[in-house]
């Protein structure tokens, strides 16, 4: 699947999960990743020239509890980048979050092994969320500066189905702490060592990034804003999704799956493929519609179709 979709333009992989660390030949499997390139001809079709054109760029979400013995062998197979998903840096409310003794250290242990492989800048997200965890906004702005991360807050969205379970984190639009808010407060911090308080604006590195991002007038640490609900970036957005039982999903907040494995399954060609994946992409839905009367969830939840 990853040959044909690099075949139409694909240069981009990120691995997901679930967790991904947890999965047999994981290492293997990146090696093999890390020898296709993303050359293509220009009516699309892939250009058999060996070990010419760009390499593909890997990246690899995770929680961060198995990376330390494995930073330096996926680094070793060619992963170029970690983001390490992590929503507090107090290790009292990490371990509360997580329900693992001393997880806090564990996961900063993989961050500083990724960093130390060369899998950095790593990239820590942190989805937010009134009343759980924004106390830890500031916090994280100090742990970009004095840990060499990038920092990503993600607003949170409604992706999984409500639960009636008394620590249950349900989506309601006013659990959501907007990207202004985040900047606002964020302007208001002040930085040790005599900086001044204030974000300064970075610019973005591609049309179709999804952050906004921002570092501090010493230009140490790194924050990024990813604002889905109160920002929708649907307009640019260039990415794809391929869930864990192979179905194409072009957004996710899609009401349908597209059956890829089950084309394999009945012997589509990877020219067949690439027609298909052309007609489902054609297909891409223009936005998602948080907030917005008669909104409906995604088909699946997120455990299903990868974060």
């Amino acid at each position: 699947m990853v040959r044909v979709l690099i075949s139409l333009g694909i240069e981009k992989v990120r691995l997901t999960g679930g967790e991904p660390l947890l999965r047999a030949g994981l290492v293997e499997m990146i090696a093999e990743l890390a020898r296709m390139r993303t050359s293509y001809g220009v009516d699309g079709t892939r250009l058999d020239t060996g070990d010419a054109g760009r390499p593909l760029d890997l990246a690899l979400t995770t929680n961060g509890h198995l990376l330390e013995p494995l930073a330096a062998p996926l680094a070793t197979a060619g992963l170029n980048r970690i983001t390490v998903s992590m929503d507090a840096v107090d290790p009292e409310i990490f371990a509360r979050i997580t329900r693992v003794p001393r997880s806090y250290e564990r996961v900063l242990a993989g961050v500083h092994a990724a960093q130390a492989a060369g899998l950095g800048p790593v990239k820590v997200n942190c989805v937010l969320l009134r009343g759980f965890n924004d106390a830890q906004i500031e916090p994280f702005a100090e742990f970009s500066r004095r840990q060499g991360v990038v920092v990503r807050f993600i607003e949170f969205m409604p992706l999984e189905e409500p639960s009636t379970s008394p620590d249950a984190r349900n989506w309601r639009p006013e659990t959501v702490v907007t990207m202004d808010e985040i900047v606002s407060r964020l302007n208001a911090w002040r930085p040790s060592c005599g900086v001044p308080a204030g974000l300064v604006e970075l610019p973005p590195r591609t049309a179709s990034e999804t952050a906004k991002r921002f570092t501090f007038h010493d230009g140490v640490g790194e924050i990024g804003i990813i604002a889905p609900v109160s920002r929708p970036f649907c307009g640019h957005c260039s990415r794809v999704r391929i869930t864990s039982d192979g179905s194409l999903r072009t957004c996710l907040f899609s009401q349908s799956d597209h059956d890829l494995y089950g084309e394999i399954r009945r012997g589509a060609t990877d020219g067949d493929l690439a027609s298909y994946i052309r007609r489902v992409v054609m297909r891409k839905e223009a936005r998602h519609h948080i907030g917005e009367p008669g909104f409906e969830k995604p088909s699946r939840n997120m455990v299903h179709i990868g974060g």
